[in-house]
């Protein structure tokens, strides 16, 4: 056997590096495919901001200051208010109504137009520009 002869042989090498390649295409294109198939690839880019609130509620008065704490700036076009419980109103506050932002130190409040039992509060809703919606602040009155 002449060993030179072994080492000079390269006729298997092009059909297993495309055998190879084939492969990694098919894995790369599934993946791709099956992200969109399943709905993940609509959610990309709709993250939704980080926030922190407070709140601060007032049983003589019945309402709820909600105050941007920190985090994320939040267009004021993309946030809404929500509570749970008697009927109630809620004031963005001349700050967000302004610069059309919530940013720290600005506040909502929440008139409620009877008193609260437990279980019934508020939330902050971020809506996204692509139809999707994340509950970022969430409270909850205690009574």
């Amino acid at each position: 056997m002449d060993l030179t002869q072994l080492l000079d042989d390269d006729r298997g090498v092009s059909p297993v590096i495309g055998v190879i390649l084939m492969v990694a295409i098919t894995v790369i294109l599934a993946a791709v495919i099956g992200t969109f198939v399943l709905g993940l690839g609509s959610n990309v880019g709709n993250n939704a901001p980080s926030a922190t609130f407070n709140y601060d509620y007032n049983d003589s008065a019945e309402n709820l200051t909600i105050t941007h704490q920190g985090g994320d700036a939040l267009d004021n076009s993309s946030i809404n208010v929500t509570a749970s419980g008697p009927d109630y109103t809620v004031d963005y506050g001349a700050d967000i109504n302004d610069d059309d932002q919530w940013t720290a130190g600005d506040n909502a409040v929440v008139d409620y137009n009877k008193s609260l039992s437990s279980g019934d509060g508020a939330q902050v809703i971020w809506q996204s520009s692509g139809g999707s919606s994340s509950i970022i602040g969430d409270w909850e009155y205690q009574g």
